[in-house]
C-alpha cells in the first residue's frame, strides 16, 4: 500500500513539474526523490524524427506518405475527404521514410505553411479553416441537392458534413479574430 502512495505522489510531482515547463524523470521506482529535472522550452516543437534504418521500412513510409499526398490532393475536390490531416500524415511518413520528400513537402508554397503551423503551434490558420468549411459546405450542398436521389442518404450526408464542419471549426487557430 505504501508503494502505491509513493508512486501516486511521484506522479503528481511529475504533473506539477510539467505544468512549470520542467520534465521530471525518476531514476528509481523505489525512491521517488531521486529525480532528474530537465528544463524544456514549451514553445519549441518536438525534435524531428530521422529516417528509419531499415530500407524496407523507409520504402513503406515513402509509399504511405505518397498515398496520403494523393488523398490530400483528391480531398481538394471531394467534399468529405479532408486535405490537411492527410498532408500532416504525409509529412510524418516522409520524415521517417525520405528526408528529400519531407523537405519537398515543407518547401511547397501551398502546403508547407500549413505543416509548419501545425508542427510549431499545433494549429491551423483561421482563414484556411473557414475556407475549407465554406468549400466543403458548398460542394456537399450541391451534391445533396442535385446528385443524391434518396432522402435518407441526403440526411446522412448532411449530418456527416455538419459533424465534419464542427470538428474542423473546433481545431485550434492562433490567428483567429477575437
Amino acid at each position: 500500500m505504501a508503494s502505491a502512495g509513493l508512486r501516486c505522489r511521484a506522479g503528481w510531482r511529475r504533473l506539477a513539474d510539467a505544468t512549470r515547463g520542467v520534465v521530471t524523470t525518476r531514476m528509481s521506482t523505489r525512491d521517488p526523490d531521486s529525480a532528474a529535472a530537465v528544463p524544456t522550452a514549451p514553445d519549441q516543437p518536438a525534435q524531428e524524427p530521422g529516417e528509419h534504418r531499415s530500407p524496407w521500412v523507409r520504402a513503406i513510409f515513402l509509399a504511405a506518405g505518397s498515398l496520403c499526398v494523393l488523398l490530400g490532393l483528391i480531398g481538394l475536390f471531394l467534399p468529405l475527404l479532408p486535405t490537411t490531416p492527410f498532408l500532416l500524415l504525409a509529412a510524418a511518413c516522409y520524415a521517417r521514410g525520405s528526408r528529400r520528400f519531407y523537405d519537398w513537402l515543407l518547401a511547397n508554397r501551398t502546403f508547407g505553411p500549413l505543416i509548419h503551423e501545425w508542427r510549431k503551434h499545433r494549429s491551423i490558420p483561421y482563414r484556411t479553416k473557414i475556407s475549407a468549411i465554406a468549400l466543403m459546405s458548398f460542394t456537399l450542398g450541391i451534391s445533396i441537392v442535385f446528385f443524391v436521389p434518396v432522402m435518407w442518404v441526403k440526411g446522412l450526408l448532411g449530418a456527416m458534413g455538419v459533424g465534419l464542419a464542427i470538428w474542423m471549426y473546433r481545431m485550434p487557430s492562433r490567428d483567429r479574430p477575437r
